[in-house]
């Protein structure tokens, strides 16, 4: 459990995500920011972005002051459905992932993603998402 130190309203978070699966920025992904004070706070919806173009997100809302923990979501269900060459390299990967195929679910296999993170005073965030239709890694940027 980490107690760390509570953050400032210059602490700021910035993502970007990659679409290794073709390997280009992701566009238009819907990113949504929560933050809490302390391991034990209830979350609280700040706002959120899409990502632009280039796949990055840098209109985040900033954190409150006492911010010790943060959440992005990433709706990344709308993306691989919406998305012409995204669904057809998903759709040809299924034909080769019978585990998937045969697992009766519907739509996606990752409709979303949620990152959460511990944050400390004054410092920049910046957390891209390597996506694919069957995996993702995350890790702290700069």
């Amino acid at each position: 459990m980490s107690t760390g130190t509570a953050a400032s309203p210059h602490t700021s978070v910035s993502t970007h995500i990659l679409d290794t699966s073709i390997g280009r920025p992701a566009a238009g992904v819907a990113v949504s920011l929560s933050a809490r004070k302390g391991p034990g706070g209830e979350w609280v919806a700040l706002g959120g972005s899409a990502t632009d173009a280039d796949g990055r997100c840098k209109d985040l809302p900033s954190l409150p002051e006492g911010t010790t923990h943060v959440r992005l979501d990433f709706e990344t269900e709308a993306y691989f459905l919406g998305s012409p060459e995204v669904g057809k390299k998903q759709a040809d990967a299924q034909q080769d992932a019978p585990a998937n195929r045969d697992s009766g679910a519907p739509g996606v296999f990752f409709p979303e993603v949620a990152i959460t993170f511990a944050v400390v005073a004054g410092e920049h965030y910046h957390v891209p998402l390597l996506l694919n239709p069957f995996g993702y890694s995350v890790y702290r940027g700069s």
